[in-house]
């Protein structure tokens, strides 16, 4: 017979189990909800937990009832308006908060059911409909890694952890504490020994034979003190302590022209949310920076640069000279790692392409330790595509890579940030 014991840590009055199966139950329900919270949440506030609300009309549950058949006579004390035999009205639903009339209102309301996901369930969530297997999930929320460090000496430990150097030391300051008074006492007796025999006592003396008992019994005592003892021992102690890590600075790019609608913006925000999640493996603090651009570029926060809508052309080198401007003067010391993600759609003026291309292999390459372009189309690709792809000639730190639908994003990304072959 198999017994299976679940060991998961639970909160006091949580059911793992039920939990759950709540999560497969309502599954489509959640996923609808964190797909809304991805769109309201910042970049950088990706990995907490999200509270979700779930219509109650969507987790009622079958149930039976009893209903009352026949014939009922009720007595309500205190009727003074209806007599035997009388007929009236059903009353209204009602009954407790969220239910029945407020105010002069006619409608009916009912309150959501709301619960919150963890971290954990939140990232596995959002993951599931880019095709990540679990193990790439825990991957990317896992937390950073930590190095052993040593941290003096324990008492106890494993055997592979004594330190023999130390320990030796602690043994031999025990003899000679433990046996410091003993040597003394045998030191005087031999000395008054020695001035006995000077002056001529016999060995069969009395006085002489019990001089040279006690002798004996403190080289005894002596010799019982052991060369080490259990508590002479001392281990190595070793503790976890975060790697160090240098600072990070992560540029988002992306073309906001009218030909980005808000499902290739949408797309893009998932690929910058998987870099983040990449970079925040490695690095503890990262600064994230937005440009947006169309005919011109800005730097703008996070709800600006998913969120405005703007119609007109595309010069893609108007970002790639705010880039360079905002490299130099905040990110030029050598304390910063600078990496860079640019999403379009491939649109751009056929001479500002060639520009584009002179400005990546010429200034910005040369500053960043990894550039990133993803191009958001289902199309052929066009002439900016073309001219990235000499940039790949001259840096191996530049890599391009073309979405279609959502599903591609982690294959992508992949591709884009795999071990490079040495």
């Amino acid at each position: 017979m198999t017994y299976l014991i679940d060991r998961r840590l639970q909160g006091k009055n949580k059911s793992a189990i039920n939990r759950e199966r709540f999560l497969r139950r309502y599954k489509s329900q959640i996923k609808d909800a964190v797909g809304r919270a991805i769109k309201g949440r910042s970049i950088t506030d990706i990995e907490n937990g999200e509270k979700v609300s779930i219509p109650v009309k969507d987790v009622g549950e079958p149930h039976f009832g009893h209903a009352h058949g026949g014939v009922w006579e009720t007595v309500n004390p205190g009727n003074t308006e209806y007599q035997k035999g009388d007929q009236f009205n059903r009353p209204r639903s009602g009954g407790g908060a969220g239910r029945g009339r407020a105010g002069n209102s006619e409608e009916t309301t009912q309150d959501d059911f709301m619960f919150e996901l963890t971290r954990e369930e939140f990232m596995n969530y959002f993951f599931e409909d880019l095709e990540l297997p679990n193990m790439i999930k825990t991957q990317l929320t896992q937390t950073p890694e930590f190095k052993n460090q040593r941290a003096g000496y324990n008492m106890s430990g494993t055997p592979s952890n004594i330190h023999v150097l130390r320990s030796l030391r602690g043994a031999l300051g025990r003899r000679i504490a433990v046996g410091g008074g003993s040597r003394k006492e045998v030191a005087r007796l031999e000395e008054e020994l020695a001035r006995m025999l000077d002056d001529g006592v016999a060995e069969d003396d009395p006085q002489f034979i019990e001089l040279k008992r006690q002798v004996h019994h403190l080289h005894t005592r002596l010799n019982a003190i052991p060369f080490i003892d259990p508590f002479d021992l001392r281990y190595s102690n070793r503790i976890k302590v975060p790697k160090p890590s240098t600072q990070a600075v992560m540029f988002c790019i992306m073309d906001v022209s009218g030909s980005m609608d808000e499902g290739r913006k949408d797309t893009a925000k998932r690929f910058f949310i998987l870099l983040y999640l990449f970079l925040k493996r490695v690095y503890d603090k990262i600064d994230v920076v937005f440009i947006r651009h169309h005919t011109a570029a800005a730097e703008v926060d996070e709800n600006e640069f998913f969120h405005s809508r703007e119609s007109g052309g595309t010069v893609v080198s108007s970002a790639l000279h705010l880039l360079q401007k905002i490299l130099g003067e905040r990110y030029a010391n050598g304390d910063w790692n600078s990496y860079v993600a640019q999403a379009s759609d491939g649109d751009n003026w056929d001479n500002d392409s060639v520009l584009c291309k002179q400005l990546l292999i010429n200034s910005i390459m040369p500053k960043v330790q990894y550039y990133t372009y993803v191009e958001i189309t289902d199309g052929p690709q066009q002439n900016l595509w073309e001219q990235y792809a000499e940039v790949m000639d001259h840096h191996r730190n530049f890599a391009m890579q073309k979405i279609v639908t959502p599903a591609d994003i982690y294959p992508v990304f992949r591709e884009l940030f795999k071990k490079q072959v040495k």
